[in-house]
């Protein structure tokens, strides 16, 4: 089976970036949100497929070829839901590379053994600020 398929699960502001960007680079992206207004967000330059509906319904996840994912990027508002989601790619889809969103840094125990891969806004807004304000420090 051929895995081409780049998902995004959640359609907020990271969630479309990310969707927008891939397409842009080339990739056969699906992005999946349980309501149709959050598409708005994407950039008029994404030419992936918006998918309406519950991603923790498994027939949703089938419908939008989660078994020929090479990459899932879970980006719901919801940290519960996004390491659900990831445990599934993981454990049922065996999808090879899995990237999750979670605010909460301490959740992230959840995913140790796995290759799952966690993104914390907090810790990225961290290391910028950190930057920034060393950056000024050599002025």
């Amino acid at each position: 089976m051929k895995r081409n398929k780049f998902i995004v699960i959640g359609s907020g502001r990271l969630g479309a970036n990310i969707a927008t960007k891939m397409s842009e680079m080339g990739e056969d992206v699906i992005i999946i949100d349980a309501t149709d207004d959050s598409f708005r967000k994407l950039q008029d330059t994404f030419s992936g497929y918006q998918v309406v509906g519950d991603a923790t319904d498994l027939s949703v996840l089938e419908n939008s070829y989660i078994k020929h994912a090479k990459t899932v990027v879970i980006t719901t508002d919801s940290d519960n839901v996004n390491i659900y989601l990831s445990h599934i790619c993981y454990y049922v889809y065996n999808v090879p590379k899995i990237f999750v969103r979670l605010a909460d840094t301490e959740k992230g125990r959840l995913l140790e053994g796995t290759y799952i891969k966690a993104i914390y806004p907090f810790t990225l807004s961290l290391n910028e600020f950190m930057t920034l304000n060393e950056e000024e420090d050599d002025l």
